[in-house]
């Protein structure tokens, strides 16, 4: 059963780099692949990047692509996502969330981003 929880949200000022980490507690070991959405304020939730949990095959928004980047720790079945050169426009609550082979989708519950000018 999978079972996400995120870590790594904060404060950060423009320029500065964070690492989001999702690890399935539920050790479901059914991941098909792995990705991360953001949502701000009165914006609609989109897609950031992910990650494919078998080759490697990573993808990503050209809003964040040459400055994030995902990766994965099939061992600890955590996904990470690293953040750099960040802009205030990356401000959101940023989710995790996991496919598995089964067509069903989890959603982590979501940490804080928060890039100051």
């Amino acid at each position: 059963q999978v079972q996400l929880v995120e870590y790594g949200g904060g404060l950060v000022q423009a320029g500065g780099s964070l690492r989001l980490s999702c690890v399935d507690s539920g050790h479901s070991f059914s991941i098909l692949k792995m990705g991360w959405f953001r949502q701000a304020p009165e914006k609609e939730r989109e897609f950031v990047a992910a990650i494919s949990w078998s080759g490697g095959v990573t993808y990503y928004s050209d809003s964040v692509k040459g400055r994030f980047t995902i990766s994965e720790d099939n061992a600890k079945n955590t996904v990470y996502l690293q953040m750099n050169s960040l802009k205030p426009e990356d401000t959101a609550v940023y989710y995790c969330k996991c496919r598995t082979f089964y067509g069903y989708d989890y959603w982590g519950q979501g940490t804080q981003v928060t890039v100051s000018a």
